[in-house]
């Protein structure tokens, strides 16, 4: 479950994305160079085998780990793309291109955002979508819409199935989640019920409104880590977590979905730039700036088995004992993640130079608060759920109630 804005300006175009997915399923940032392929190549997706292309642009992704495709990413064009999962009652195929590998291939493919509309159009109709797309439920799938943009230019691309349809978003803001949205293709194609549980409804107008009075990226950042009305803590629901607000947080009994990644970017005709946590929990998270020419060695491949020779793993120990106590604990360090940040979005330094900045930090940071003994405020429901996710990664079980003195 996810969500994707973008405010369109004479001159500017701001995208941000949280991306939702399984609790331990880690979301790395990587870099691909562009290239070219023999003739004939064949290239293998997530679930199927399509003909290559002669040349590929070179990108920047934030990739489930174990998919070939990207739930976010930008190309060296300046085009930036996010999809979401939606529900409908058309057909859903065993096989076919994913959602994310559809992203990739956009941006792999094309130098604008109309073009990379068309790719996935054509790729659509030649070889479908389908596959499961979850880590824990492998038979978990969906179809797609999404969010293209570039300098100039953003639209709308909702699916169900091979039908599909498109919206040019000419200005002001636009999100999408998960459920259709264009008029008359959604009404047609809409699965309600499996919508109305994704509670993307109060997730898109909450992203939409907040990017309608966006001044820029912080205040993109800021609609990305939202808990709804104000709260710093997430509110929860037993039948699906914390899914009724952007930053998610996983717990559900039904449905349990949690950020594992976010991304901004700043699209103009002078210069493009792009910032991506690289951690889950936005709300825990630093935005660091990323660029398609700056690659940074962030370590070997995560899985969902903790190891801390990955950046997203070693920022679990700060998520998940912040959440924990979110309002004694978030305090005592996100005003300086947040003058950290401001810096990154205003003088962005290079790449490698931010994340070992990041890095750092979030080590500080985790000492910080894991020294403050705090019992765990959540829910029974929410602590049993991560207490099962900490046991499958391989994390010691953190305990419900803090040490006696």
């Amino acid at each position: 479950m996810c969500d994707t804005t973008v405010l369109v300006e004479p001159g500017r175009v701001l995208f941000a994305k949280a991306s939702d997915r399984d609790a331990n399923e880690a979301q790395p940032i990587e870099w691909f160079p562009a290239a070219s392929h023999p003739a004939g190549s064949v290239l293998r997706c997530t679930h199927l085998e399509i003909p290559q292309v002669d040349h590929t642009r070179a990108v920047v992704l934030s990739r489930p780990f174990w998919m070939w495709g990207a739930e976010m990413g930008a190309n060296d064009a300046g085009v930036v793309i996010g999809n979401e999962a939606v529900f409908t009652r058309e057909p859903y195929a065993e096989v076919g291109l994913t959602g994310m590998d559809l992203v990739r291939l956009g941006l792999e493919r094309a130098g604008s955002a109309e073009a990379a509309v068309d790719v996935i159009v054509r790729l659509l109709d030649e070889h479908g979508q389908g596959g499961g797309c979850g880590l824990e439920n492998p038979d978990f799938t969906y179809h797609n819409s999404f969010m293209v943009a570039d300098h100039g230019h953003a639209f709308v691309l909702e699916t169900a199935g091979r039908r599909r349809a498109v919206e040019q978003v000419t200005h002001g803001a636009r999100s999408i989640s998960n459920g259709l949205t264009i008029p008359g293709f959604a009404e047609r194609f809409s699965d309600r019920l499996r919508t109305r549980v994704s509670g993307c409804r109060v997730r898109r107008a909450a992203t939409e409104q907040q990017a309608a009075r966006a001044r820029g990226p912080a205040d993109l950042a800021a609609a990305l880590r939202d808990h709804g009305d104000g709260l710093l803590a997430p509110s929860y629901s037993a039948l699906n977590g914390a899914m009724a607000a952007p930053c998610m947080h996983a717990g559900g009994v039904v449905a349990a979905s949690q950020t594992t990644s976010a991304w901004l970017s700043e699209l103009t005709a002078e210069a493009v730039r792009h910032w991506a946590t690289g951690t889950a929990a936005t709300c825990t998270s630093l935005f660091k700036p990323v660029a398609v020419d700056q690659p940074v060695d962030l370590g070997p491949a995560p899985t969902d088995e903790a190891d801390d020779a990955h950046l997203w793993w070693r920022h679990e120990h700060l998520h998940r004992w912040a959440l924990r106590d979110p309002q004694r604990l978030l305090p005592r360090y996100t005003p300086e993640r947040d003058e950290v940040e401001r810096s990154f979005f205003e003088r962005p330094p290079s790449s490698a130079e931010a994340f070992a900045t990041a890095d750092e930090l979030t080590a500080r940071w985790t000492e910080r608060i894991r020294a403050v003994e705090v019992d765990d405020l959540r829910p029974a429901y929410v602590r049993r759920f991560w207490r099962v996710r900490d046991h499958r990664a391989g994390r010691p079980v953190l305990p419900d109630r803090a040490p006696l003195a």
